[in-house]
């Protein structure tokens, strides 16, 4: 049976419906992946299977349906199988991450409902907060974080920044040199700028991201001195 097949197109065409201010980063996470071509659940490593649970949990307590549907959407599928979202809510259970409890569901009939614990809620922000060298030089993990900045604290944001800073500079010092080194040829030397002009633009937007983070915390300061 061929799988389906998912586009960029079709999650920025929906990325302003059905989702909330959570799902939204990790809907970023879909797209850095580059979803021109096919994108399949047996690829999804467990990691960021976890994120995605948790973080659909955020905004409130959820059946395993909703879950399945929501976590489908963002990921511009169908549902998530049954196989993967309940052993990981039995495991989050298990670890304290989530509680469950029945409620009636949309016909009368009895559901187990899921809710993020606070236990819960710190996990997924100690994974997120967790960024070395190897998270650094993802593009994938950088805009995970990125897209879930609302759930971190201001230092663990520019921590976060700096260190994808330090290495888009690294890596374009590293692309000029080759020019020096070796003759690139035409296309090659084209290739090269592009790369140059791609780091260019997303040091850009984290300056951008630092402008936002100042705009915030003044917003919040000016609110906290009308209260006094």
């Amino acid at each position: 049976m061929q799988r389906p097949r998912v586009s960029s197109s079709w999650v920025i065409a929906n990325l302003n419906t059905k989702v909330t201010k959570y799902h939204k980063g990790l809907v970023f996470w879909v797209l850095s992946r580059g979803l021109t071509s096919n994108f399949y659940w047996d690829i999804i490593d467990s990691v960021m299977n976890d994120l995605i649970i948790l973080a659909t949990l955020l905004d409130g307590p959820k059946h395993g349906y909703q879950l399945k549907r929501e976590a489908g959407f963002i990921l511009g599928q169908g549902a998530m199988h049954n196989n993967l979202i309940y052993p990981m809510l039995r495991r989050f259970t298990a670890e304290g991450w989530v509680s469950k409890k029945t409620a009636p569901g949309e016909r009368g009939q009895t559901r187990l409902q899921y809710a993020l614990t606070p236990l819960g809620r710190r996990e997924l922000v100690v994974r997120l907060s967790e960024f070395g060298e190897a998270e650094a030089s993802s593009f994938v993990g950088f805009m995970t974080r990125a897209g879930m900045f609302e759930v971190l604290e201001p230092p663990v944001r520019e921590r976060i920044l700096k260190q994808r800073e330090t290495y888009l500079q690294g890596r374009e010092e590293r692309l000029a040199g080759l020019g020096q080194r070796m003759d690139l040829g035409t296309y090659g030397g084209e290739v090269v700028r592009y790369l140059i002009e791609q780091i260019h633009s997303e040091l850009g937007w984290i300056r951008r991201l630092r402008r936002l983070d100042a705009t915030s915390k003044s917003s919040h300061r000016e609110a906290a001195r009308r209260k006094a």
